[in-house]
């Protein structure tokens, strides 16, 4: 089977995952507003996870300080793009839709671009590697997902339009995977800086709309569950960080076999896999 058509395959699949909320809605509406905080804390910690304990070094191994710098210019473009929506959308009339959604979905694309950029470098290396990667990338965007479901819904969504506009943002990663295939040698460079701007993002959502919903909240037993669900989000990421780092470990070490049996290769052939290559090393992350 050609390359391409296993790469559009696996981007596709990853962003059908988008409607893992839909089973959300098998708890019913009264009862999943009641979990929705829960939600929404979970979210906060997956997020925070992501930008700090992946995004972050994944950037700062490559540009060094300027990943800060790339940082905090991803906060502040997204707090105007906050501003811009609350003029846009709510005006002086009630805002239906709070921008939290509006800003999750675009940090959610923009994450979901890089992965399809990801998962085109990895099936460039080779198959097995790219397989290896989409599952590592589909297991990370579960619970995600989840989350940024849940974060559409406490926004003001029906549940029609937050499945459909998560979908929405799902399928970037199939504009990234075309990208990543096409031009993967021109735009590596370019790829830390846009994870920093990513990481600033998650960050902003994650404590100026996200954690401020959960400071309305009282009641001591669901103050202790929010704090609770917000570890889990943090601990399952890492877990899942860490443990796909131990995947590409071994998928590095069966390459690099392969490449010493491979010896007299062309040197055209191994200008095809250095740009791949080269992306995986620097781009280990799944989401």
């Amino acid at each position: 089977m050609a390359v391409l058509p296993m790469i559009l395959l696996s981007v596709l699949a990853i962003s059908l995952l988008s409607f893992v909320g839909i089973l959300s809605i098998s708890i019913g509406k009264r009862r999943l507003q009641g979990f929705l905080l829960l939600f929404v804390a979970f979210a906060s910690g997956s997020l925070l996870a992501a930008a700090f304990i992946h995004l972050l070094p994944e950037a700062y191994g490559e540009i060094g300080n300027a990943s800060f710098t790339f940082v905090l210019a991803g906060i502040i473009m997204f707090f105007i793009f906050e501003k811009f929506i609350h003029w846009h959308h709510c005006g002086k009339e009630e805002c239906h839709v709070r921008p939290a959604a509006y800003l999750n979905l675009v940090a959610d694309a923009f994450h979901n671009l890089i992965d399809g950029i990801i998962i085109s470098a990895a099936y460039l290396l080779d198959v097995q590697v790219g397989l290896v990667t989409t599952l590592a990338i589909a297991l990370h965007e579960i619970p995600q997902e989840f989350g940024d479901f849940s974060v559409l819904i406490h926004s003001g969504m029906s549940t029609r339009k937050a499945l459909a506009y998560n979908f929405l943002s799902a399928v970037t990663s199939v504009i990234g995977a075309l990208i990543g295939y096409l031009f993967l040698s021109r735009i590596e460079a370019f790829i830390p800086y846009a994870l920093a701007m990513a990481c600033g993002g998650f960050i902003y959502i994650a404590t100026a709309d996200l954690m401020p919903e959960l400071h309305k909240e009282y009641d001591m037993k669901k103050m202790i569950a929010q704090c609770v669900a917000l570890v889990l989000g943090v601990l399952l990421l890492m877990i899942s960080f860490s443990a796909i780092s131990h995947v590409h470990e071994g998928g590095d070490r069966g390459h690099d076999t392969d490449d010493l049996g491979s010896h007299g290769a062309d040197e055209h052939g191994e200008a095809v896999l250095q740009a791949p290559a080269e992306s995986l090393r620097i781009l280990t992350f799944i989401s």
